[in-house]
């Protein structure tokens, strides 16, 4: 999804040549982009002040409806942001392919950008049919800027009707980190796309490592498909996937039994207050897997 052109120059010069308006115009689409763009895209704070010092309107977007604000935060300017929002700079404005400046500040994995697009009314938690920041930042392993949306409110299980839920997309991605940390948030372990689990797509991943956090949690080995496949039938024989699979057939142990179960009872939002329950060392970081 294009958020605007790529200058290939380094420069961070306020005006443009005759050359550069010439290039400009063989690009088509992206003739109508601004020196404010380039200079937020490159993050240069100095010639984004001048800019808007001379006039220039913050909000100016392309015929894609892209602004200088949604560049600055895919290259991960924070600078550059926070001036074009104290400018006025729209938070939420959104591209002709529903992408927010949130959406690129994940992107780009800039948990700077992130904080600062939320401080100044950012929305976290998106309409279906714009581009969701958590999935993004999840399919690229930003582990913090994933963090950040959950602490504002974002839906941990969000079913993306493309990408599944941020679960499923993490293994699919085989980001091991984000699996880890969603689940120890508390993120449903058996909610990925439609009828495909998050063990489904570790295990298509060969992702032996997700499969024993996934197991570790609670999944499902019994849980099918619109193929009617159960994960075990996905996985290859005789690999260490199948191995890990085949060592978590039977019942669960008791106290994985009564670790579930408590989680279950404390539910997500509890899990934060486990600490101030006051139990043994051992027990409490048992409860929270650690």
């Amino acid at each position: 999804m294009g958020s605007g052109w790529r200058p290939s120059s380094g420069t961070c010069e306020v005006g443009e040549s005759i050359s550069d308006i010439v290039l400009l115009t063989h690009l088509g689409s992206w003739a109508d982009r601004s020196p404010l763009h380039d200079a937020a895209f490159q993050g240069c704070l100095l010639s984004l002040k001048t800019l808007i010092a001379q006039g220039f309107n913050v909000n100016i977007v392309t015929i894609d409806r892209v602004s200088a604000l949604h560049e600055a935060c895919l290259g991960g300017h924070v600078a550059c942001a926070k001036v074009l929002l104290e400018n006025g700079a729209q938070v939420n404005a959104v591209t002709i392919d529903g992408i927010t400046p949130l959406f690129n500040a994940c992107c780009s994995g800039s948990a700077a950008c992130v904080n600062m697009l939320l401080e100044f009314g950012g929305t976290p938690q998106l309409e279906n049919h714009l581009a969701s920041p958590i999935h993004e930042a999840v399919k690229r392993g930003h582990r913090e800027c994933m963090e950040i949306l959950v602490a504002n409110d974002v839906d941990i299980d969000q079913e993306d009707s493309q990408h599944g839920t941020p679960l499923y997309v993490a293994c699919m991605y085989q980001r091991t980190d984000c699996v880890k940390k969603l689940l120890e948030l508390g993120a449903s372990v058996d909610l990925g796309k439609r009828l495909d689990t998050p063990l489904h797509a570790a295990v298509r991943k060969s992702s032996a490592e997700a499969v024993n956090l996934l197991t570790d949690y609670g999944a499902s080995l019994t849980r099918r498909n619109a193929e009617f496949k159960c994960a075990l039938d996905l996985a290859a024989p005789n690999s260490k996937v199948e191995q890990a699979l085949l060592l978590r057939e039977g019942p669960a142990s008791l106290a994985q039994l009564c670790r579930l179960c408590i989680r279950k009872c404390l539910g997500r939002s509890s899990l934060y207050v486990v600490h101030k329950l006051n139990l043994p060392e051992p027990l409490e970081k048992f409860l929270l897997y650690r």
